[in-house]
């Protein structure tokens, strides 16, 4: 229980993070203005959260059909008898 809670308090926490990859800051540093490079930040956390979204939408589907299973074998468990 303590791992659960312990994990989901990682999940939900963000840091701020000014990251690019090399290219792409090269070009940013060139020219003028913040505002592109705040677009460009922004394109690459917004890019990023989509694999992190569908494994755990992967991982609730497996969860959900696992619970279904395992009621399932407790009530036929329970029909035999």
């Amino acid at each position: 229980m303590r791992a659960k809670l312990l994990f989901a308090a990682l999940l939900l926490s963000t840091l701020s993070a000014q990251a690019q990859c090399a290219m792409c800051r090269a070009v940013l540093e060139t020219e003028d203005g913040a505002e592109k490079a705040a677009a460009v930040n922004d394109g690459i956390v917004y890019l990023m959260a989509f694999p992190y979204i569908l494994v755990g939408a992967i991982g609730y589907i497996i969860y959900k059909n696992r619970q279904k299973s395992a009621a399932q074998r407790k009530m036929q468990h329970h029909e035999i008898q």
